[in-house]
């Protein structure tokens, strides 16, 4: 059995594996009680801020609703001087499950970990393709199924 490093990368990466594996139980244990996840550029409807594991959880519960991921072709992942800290650039693809049309999102994420789980996350995705994903009816994402 191989075990898993505890560092920002390794966590991010094994979190990588849960998402493409659709483990998103799996993937909310990464965060720690009281984790901290922003995304600044959410659309109107969309959480800006969510503190704490089990607002994760809830967010992450809509996750299937709106999107179907298939794949996280593109990793990217920056050290910073901070040893607690990553800088990720990704590229996700997959299908709306409101739509049936293919996607493709990129982001950018700075991670904070520390003992093994993830404290900070700030993910600067694209409000406009998250609209477009959902056909521009719906913010995806805003913490309950449709």
């Amino acid at each position: 059995m191989t075990t898993r490093g505890t560092g920002p990368e390794d966590v991010f990466r094994h979190g990588i594996e849960l998402l493409l594996a659709k483990d998103f139980d799996g993937w909310v244990e990464l965060v720690a009680e009281d984790g901290v996840f922003e995304f600044p550029f959410a659309p109107p409807g969309a959480p800006r801020r969510l503190d704490g594991k089990e607002a994760v959880r809830a967010y992450m519960t809509a996750f299937p609703d709106h999107m179907d991921l298939e794949d996280i072709p593109h990793v990217e992942i920056h050290h910073t001087r901070d040893p607690d800290v990553v800088i990720v650039e990704m590229r996700s693809e997959g299908r709306s499950v409101s739509t049936g049309r293919p996607f493709e999102m990129t982001y950018v994420v700075v991670v904070t970990v520390k003992n093994g789980l993830i404290t900070h996350y700030r993910d600067y995705w694209n409000p406009l393709t998250a609209l477009e994903i959902a056909g521009g009816t719906d913010a995806p994402f805003a913490g309950s199924p449709r």
